[in-house]
């Protein structure tokens, strides 16, 4: 890898990782940049994890520093996801991801409007931590961490339809929690991806460092922002995400 490449890499790790800790998607832009500089299409899923993991400590760090926490709570929801991000993990080295994708493409359309176009504003509703909110929460997310660690891309808007309607969360809040939950069930893929002999470690590494700074930037800006901008910027990626996963047979 020349120069030229380590500052590509990182470029599309600060895009990514500033959408994924803002809204999800972002894989869309570094997966793509790792396949076009050489890499295998498992390779690259098993590498953009490494960069992944970086970027979501960076995004938990930069939403503390907001006082911005979701903690116990979303340790819990991330345990789940780790054991199903297992699976997933297992499931993406063998099985084929074409018809996958095109039925996320319609879920992701769902769950985001379903979150952006909800009459009820969360952040004015009493937040659900329950036991029985609790347990959805445990089942929905242990089924979210096998997509997760299948593929990654777009489970961001999953995560955060699941939080906002089960959890009442403010969709800061929100994003608050994901970065954590999908910190937590990286563990897991990671493991799998690491056993297999499937992770460049070099790209992996220089594509964290965009990812890293991407994050910190996006937790500390969208708690500026709000939920309002944080709507819009859902939509606009949702849209993106769906197109893409439709319409083009690449990741």
């Amino acid at each position: 890898m020349d120069i030229i490449d380590a500052l590509i890499l990182i470029a599309a790790g600060f895009f990514t990782g500033f959408i994924n800790t803002v809204a999800g998607g972002g894989s869309l832009i570094s997966l793509p940049v790792l396949i076009f500089m050489g890499l295998p299409v498992p390779v690259a899923n098993a590498t953009n994890r490494v960069a992944l993991f970086s970027q979501n400590i960076f995004g938990i760090a930069g939403f503390k520093s907001k006082g911005i926490s979701a903690f116990p709570y979303s340790l819990y929801l991330g345990l789940s996801a780790l054991v199903g991000a297992a699976i997933g993990a297992e499931l993406s080295v063998e099985l084929p991801e074409e018809l996958f994708k095109r039925i996320i493409a319609i879920i992701m359309v769902l769950v985001v409007l379903s979150t952006v176009f909800n009459p009820v504003k969360t952040g004015a509703l009493v937040e659900r931590l329950g036991k029985k909110h609790t347990i959805y929460g445990l089942i929905t997310f242990f089924f979210i961490g096998i997509y997760g660690g299948f593929i990654q891309v777009g489970v961001g808007f999953v995560i955060m339809a699941a939080l906002t309607h089960i959890n009442h969360f403010s969709l800061v809040k929100t994003n608050s929690a994901k970065v954590f939950i999908v910190l937590v069930y990286t563990v897991s893929a990671l493991v799998v991806f690491i056993i297999e002999d499937m992770i460049n470690w070099y790209y992996g590494l220089v594509l964290a460092i965009g990812n890293s700074a991407g994050a910190w930037i996006a937790s500390r800006y969208s708690v500026k922002k709000g939920d309002k901008w944080i709507k819009r910027f859902l939509l606009v990626m949702a849209c993106i995400l769906a197109i893409k996963l439709w319409f083009f047979d690449t990741v």
